[in-house]
C-alpha cells in the first residue's frame, strides 16, 4: 500500500471533546509549502503556517457547531454563509474539509485541504501537501453565488480534487492510523499447522480416530509495544479515560508513522510490513541490475525461507426443509498467502478442482498473472508482496452436502410457551481428513426475553442468556472426524410476560442527534423533534414486518436458529492446490506449507412451521 505522490504537512487525532489527543508535524514539507508559495510570488505560506493544537482543536469544534444537520453533508441552505464548506454545495466536503484559523491578534487564514476520517470515538485529520493553484482554486469556490460549476465545466470541486492524486494517498494515510488508533491492524489470516506432519502410517491411523494436530494462525512478526516513561501520554490519555473512550498506544503510533513515512512522504503503509522491519531489518544482497522492484515490495526479506498458503472458506446456508423451497448453499472463499522467501523470486502455483468447484466469480491480486483454465487446472505466476496477503478471492456453491442439516420447528403453544424441535445430522459423508473443531446452534429470541426452558439434547450442553438459547453440540477441543452423528434436542421456552415498552431519555437523545445528522434537507430542531417518533418507527419497522396477532413469538425475521461450526482438513467448493507443484525461480530450498478452513458464516435453519423469506427462481427455457 503506497501513498505514492502524497506528502502530508501534518497529521492530528482529536477527541469528541475537541481535545488534541495526538498531533504530528513534518518539517520538510512544511518548508517545501512556503517555498511553492514564495516561488508564485505571493509568499503567502509563510503567513499561513501550520496552527498550534488549541487552534486546530477549536476550528475543527466551530465547524463541528457552523456546518450542523444536513450542511455537514455539504450540501448548501439557507443558513449557509460564504465561506464555509456547505457553500461548495457537494457532499464530498463530508470528508474533505477546510478550517478557519482564527488569530487572536487578527489576520486568521484557511487550512485545505483537510482529510477527515471518524473512527472510534476520534476524529483523525490528515492535511497533504498541494500545490498553491489548487488553493486558490478552492477558496475561489467559497465565494461563488452558483455553488461551483456544473459537472461538466473546469472549475468545480471534483475537477480541482481529480488533479490532486495526494488526496488519495491522504486518505490511506488517515485509513492506517484510524486502524492503528482502534487496534484493528489485523493482516489476512495464514493458517499453519502446528507440527509438521509424518505422513504415511500415523497420519492414516490418526486421522481415522479423529486425532489431528491443531491449526493456528499465522501472523508478521510484529515488534511489542514499548510505554515509554517520557513520552507525554499523561494528559491526553486521562481526558480520554475520564470520557470513556478507549486510549490508544501513542508511542506504536509514532514509530509506525517514523517507518511508514518519513519526512512526511508515505512510503508503504502496511502496518505488517512496517512491524516486521522493524523486527528482521533490511535485506543486505542487492538486487540483480537486470531485476525491477515491484511497487507491492518496497521492502526485501531476510531470514529462513519458507512459503504458506490457505483455503480459507465460508458457507453461507439457507435450510427450509420443504418441498416448495429449495435450499440455498454458497461458498465464498479466499486463498491467502506468505512468502518469505529473499529477493524477488517467481512463484508458479497450480489452482486443481476447477471442474468441481464451478467458481462463478473470482479476482486476484494485483501481482498475480493467471492463465487461462484448462480443464481442471489454472497456473498463477506471480512475485509475492512481503507479509500476509489475499492471493485470490472466489464464490462457489457448495459441491458436497451441507455440513449440517436437518430441521428446526418451533410452535407456540401459548402467548409465553413455545414447543420446539431440532433434529441434525452433522459430517454426513464427510472422511478424514476433514475434521469440525466446533458447532454450536443458536436461538435467538430478540424480542421476546427467556423465562426458562425445559428439555436435554442427546449429545451436547445447553445455556441460556436474556434473549437466547445457545445448544453446543461439538465442543472446541473435541473434535468430530471420520464419522457422522446425528443430534436431537426437544423442549419447551418460556417467556416474561410482555410489558409496554418505552423510549427513555437517553435512546430519544441519541436518536434525536442520529436524525438530525442522518438529514439531508433543510430542517430546523422543532420538526426534527415532532418527526422523532416517526423516524424510530421507520428505522425499527425498515425490512421487517410485524407478525400476526396468533403468532406472538418475535418478528418473522427472526423465526429461525443459526448454526455456527468450523471445519478443517479440505474445502467445500473442491478448488484446493497441490504444495507439491509449488515451484519458484530462482530455486531455492523452501518447504510450502498449505492448509484448508470452512467456518458458517449465516447458516440459517428457518422454522419450518413458521414464516420464511425465500426467492423465486427463474424458470428453466
Amino acid at each position: 500500500m503506497s501513498g505514492g505522490g502524497c506528502s502530508v504537512r501534518a497529521i492530528w487525532i482529536l477527541t469528541p471533546n475537541d481535545a488534541v489527543a495526538f498531533s504530528r508535524r513534518f518539517a520538510v514539507v512544511e518548508k517545501r509549502w512556503r517555498v511553492a508559495w514564495e516561488a508564485e510570488g505571493a509568499g503567502k505560506g509563510a503567513v499561513m503556517p501550520l496552527p498550534a493544537d488549541y487552534e486546530v482543536a477549536t476550528a475543527f469544534a466551530n465547524r463541528r457547531r457552523r456546518e450542523g444537520t444536513a450542511r455537514g453533508s455539504g450540501i448548501r441552505t439557507s443558513l449557509s454563509s460564504v465561506g464555509s464548506d456547505s457553500w461548495v454545495d457537494d457532499p464530498i466536503t463530508r470528508h474533505i474539509i477546510s478550517l478557519q484559523i482564527d488569530k487572536e491578534e487578527g489576520g486568521g487564514f484557511m487550512l485545505w485541504p483537510v482529510v477527515l476520517q471518524k473512527r472510534g470515538s476520534y476524529y483523525v485529520l490528515v492535511l497533504p501537501l498541494v500545490d498553491p493553484q489548487a488553493f486558490k482554486a478552492f477558496e475561489s469556490l467559497l465565494k461563488r453565488p452558483d455553488c461551483g460549476s456544473s459537472a461538466k465545466e473546469n472549475g468545480n470541486l471534483s475537477s480541482i480534487l481529480l488533479n490532486l492524486p495526494c488526496i488519495t494517498g491522504a486518505f490511506m494515510v488517515a485509513n492506517v492510523i484510524g486502524d492503528i488508533v482502534t487496534g484493528d491492524v489485523a493482516e489476512p489470516e495464514v493458517i499453519v499447522t502446528s507440527g509438521p506432519s509424518v505422513g504415511g502410517l500415523l497420519d492414516s491411523l490418526t486421522g481415522s480416530i479423529g486425532i489431528t494436530a491443531r491449526s493456528k494462525p499465522i501472523a508478521a512478526p510484529v515488534a511489542a509495544p514499548v510505554a515509554s516513561v517520557s513520552s507525554p501520554v499523561g494528559s491526553a490519555q486521562s481526558d480520554s479515560l475520564k470520557g470513556g473512550i478507549r486510549p490508544f498506544d501513542k508511542e506504536l503510533l509514532r514509530s509506525f508513522i517514523i517507518g511508514a513515512m518519513p519526512f512526511g512522504t508515505p512510503q508503504d503503509l502496511n502496518y505488517g510490513n512496517v512491524s516486521s522491519i522493524r523486527t528482521t531489518g533490511y535485506s543486505a544482497d542487492p538486487l540483480p541490475t537486470d531485476q525491477k522492484q515491484p511497487a507491492w515490495k518496497p521492502y526485501l526479506y531476510k531470514g529462513r525461507q519458507r512459503t504458506l498458503f490457505s483455503s480459507l472458506e465460508t458457507i453461507n446456508a439457507a435450510l427450509y426443509d420443504r418441498d416448495d423451497v429449495p435450499d440455498f448453499l454458497s461458498v465464498s472463499g479466499q486463498l491467502t498467502c506468505r512468502a518469505e522467501l529473499e529477493g524477488l523470486p517467481d512463484v508458479s502455483l497450480p489452482l486443481t478442482g476447477l471442474k468441481t468447484a464451478r467458481v462463478e466469480v473470482s479476482s486476484f491480486h494485483h501481482c498475480v498473472q493467471a492463465s487461462e483454465a484448462t480443464g481442471d487446472k489454472q497456473s498463477l505466476l506471480f512475485q509475492p508482496p512481503l507479509g500476509n496477503f489475499v492471493l485470490m478471492h472466489y464464490q462457489a456453491p457448495c459441491n458436497i452436502d451441507p455440513p449440517v442439516k436437518g430441521f428446526y420447528q418451533l410452535s407456540m403453544v401459548s402467548e409465553n410457551e413455545g414447543a420446539f424441535l431440532f433434529k441434525l445430522r452433522l459430517m454426513e459423508g464427510y472422511k478424514s481428513p476433514f475434521l469440525m473443531e466446533f458447532c454450536m446452534v443458536t436461538m435467538p429470541f430478540p424480542r421476546r426475553r427467556v423465562a426458562s426452558y425445559d428439555g436435554n439434547p442427546s449429545v451436547g450442553t445447553v445455556s441460556m442468556t436474556e434473549h437466547l438459547i445457545e445448544w453446543r453440540i461439538v465442543s472446541s477441543g473435541r473434535g468430530l472426524s471420520g464419522r457422522s452423528i446425528e443430534a436431537t434436542f426437544s423442549g419447551t421456552v418460556r417467556f416474561h410476560p410482555r410489558t409496554a415498552q418505552r423510549v427513555n431519555s437517553s435512546f430519544r437523545l441519541v436518536a434525536t442527534t442520529a436524525f438530525a445528522e442522518d438529514s439531508d434537507c433543510e430542517q430546523d430542531n422543532t420538526k426534527n423533534g415532532a418527526n422523532l417518533d416517526d423516524y424510530l418507527m421507520e428505522k425499527m419497522n425498515k425490512d421487517l414486518q410485524a407478525v400476526d396477532l396468533e403468532e406472538p413469538l418475535s418478528w418473522q425475521a427472526y423465526n429461525y436458529a443459526k448454526v455456527s461450526f468450523k471445519i478443517v482438513g479440505g474445502t467445500l467448493s473442491g478448488l484446493i492446490i497441490d504444495p507439491r507443484s509449488v515451484t519458484v525461480y530462482p530455486s531455492v530450498k523452501a518447504p510450502v506449507e498449505y492448509s484448508m478452513q470452512a467456518s458458517s458464516g449465516d447458516y440459517i435453519l428457518w422454522n419450518t412451521l413458521g414464516k420464511c423469506p425465500s426467492a423465486a427462481l427463474p424458470k428453466e427455457l
